[in-house]
């Protein structure tokens, strides 16, 4: 059974201190406890799990990302299927774990595209992703210079791998997002 949200979060403690780092960790939360409402609404507490604790090991051990996560998760008794989910997200880059189940597609799709919507959003005036629009993340994405650290390519193939268009992808992101702006620093002032 996959564990609690609660010990999710205690482990990631365990293992991280940097606020940037939780804050893309519950961005990553919230987007795939959304996702998991289209997909999947009976798993959404799972869902939102692994998006949790997705990066549990990149702080320690980022030569090591991934690996270190799952030899963590299962010491700690994580379910296969959680560890698989939890590993797909660096397919191709870290792990030959291909995303094939709606759950890993998400996260695949989804991870870097927060860091994206984050990054759009503070070049608001607002400051907010409340107010956020598909078309202003739409825009940056051309301008390769503009977080050039997000991988374009990987949020194209999930999204393809999701039968989803890129701009419904961002959409749903945002939305998710939105969920959590205040604990992630973008409820901003849309008032400005």
């Amino acid at each position: 059974m996959t564990p609690t949200r609660q010990e999710a979060l205690a482990l990631w403690k365990q293992y991280n201190e940097s606020e940037s780092l939780f804050a893309h960790a519950l961005s990553v939360e919230a987007v795939m406890r959304h996702f998991a409402g289209i997909y999947a609404p009976d798993e959404v507490e799972r869902w939102g799990v692994i998006g949790l604790i997705h990066d549990l090991d990149y702080e320690k051990y980022p030569q090591e990302h991934c690996r270190m996560t799952e030899k963590i998760l299962q010491e700690n008794g994580w379910p296969e299927k959680d560890i698989r989910a939890v590993l797909s997200h660096g397919y191709g880059l870290c792990t030959d774990v291909e995303p094939v189940e709606d759950i890993e597609k998400v996260l695949y799709t989804i991870d870097e595209l927060t860091g994206l919507v984050a990054a759009t959003a503070l070049m608001r005036p607002s400051k907010s992703v409340l107010d956020l629009e598909p078309k202003s993340v739409k825009k940056k994405w051309k301008q390769k210079g503009f977080a050039a650290g997000v991988d374009r390519e990987i949020i194209a193939k999930g999204a393809e791998r999701l039968g989803m268009s890129i701009d419904d992808v961002i959409r749903e992101t945002i939305l998710g997002m939105r969920t959590v702006a205040e604990e992630i620093g973008l409820k901003g002032n849309t008032e400005a």
